[in-house]
């Protein structure tokens, strides 16, 4: 799979928050031998301050913006890319991210995603939220987003892989070619 310059494209990740981005990027990058990079992380270092903090004084109007840059900067080859859960809204970003890879849509159930996400503090969207109004919150995001999510060339479930098995069906689908 290495070595062709198509198949070197870097994979990027989206879907919701908590869907598994973070920690099958992690897994993917290391078994493909490539870079890892968390586009929120990257917001973060270039800011010096936590997205809760931008959002606090920029609003998502400035996160988006900075995030933004953060995607213009992605590498294009050899990396494997945990996208924020909006990224992709904008056309602008998916036009960037069609240039720097492959698209996967990492997807689970509103409930699946509460739990692994927990009391949410630390997500600017969630903040505050009690359990059904974080899942009625992200049915809401997941709707809105549905149509951006879906240009993604694969979509993978979550709600009951482990992020082996995640990993397992995205390179398969990249070894045969169906995300690339």
């Amino acid at each position: 799979m290495v070595g062709s310059v198509d198949r070197d494209r870097c994979v990027l990740l989206t879907g919701p928050m908590g869907a598994g981005k973070s920690r099958v990027g992690r897994a993917l990058a290391k078994s493909l031998g490539w870079t890892f990079v968390d586009t929120d992380a990257e917001v973060e270092r270039a800011a010096r301050m936590k997205i809760a903090e931008i959002f606090a004084r920029e609003g998502e109007t400035g996160f988006r913006e900075r995030e933004r840059a953060v995607l213009e900067a992605l590498p294009a080859r050899q990396c494997v890319v945990a996208l924020g859960g909006g990224a992709v809204v904008a056309a602008g970003n998916r036009r960037v991210l069609g240039e720097k890879g492959r698209l996967v849509w990492l997807d689970a159930r509103p409930e699946t995603l509460v739990e692994r996400i927990g009391e949410a503090a630390e997500r600017p969207l969630l903040a505050g939220l009690g359990r059904g109004a974080r899942i009625a919150k992200l049915t809401a995001l997941r709707d809105a987003r549905a149509a951006a999510y879906g240009t993604a060339e694969l979509r993978v479930e979550t709600d009951v892989r482990s992020v082996e098995e995640v990993c397992a069906v995205i390179l398969a689908a990249l070894a045969n070619g169906a995300a690339g």
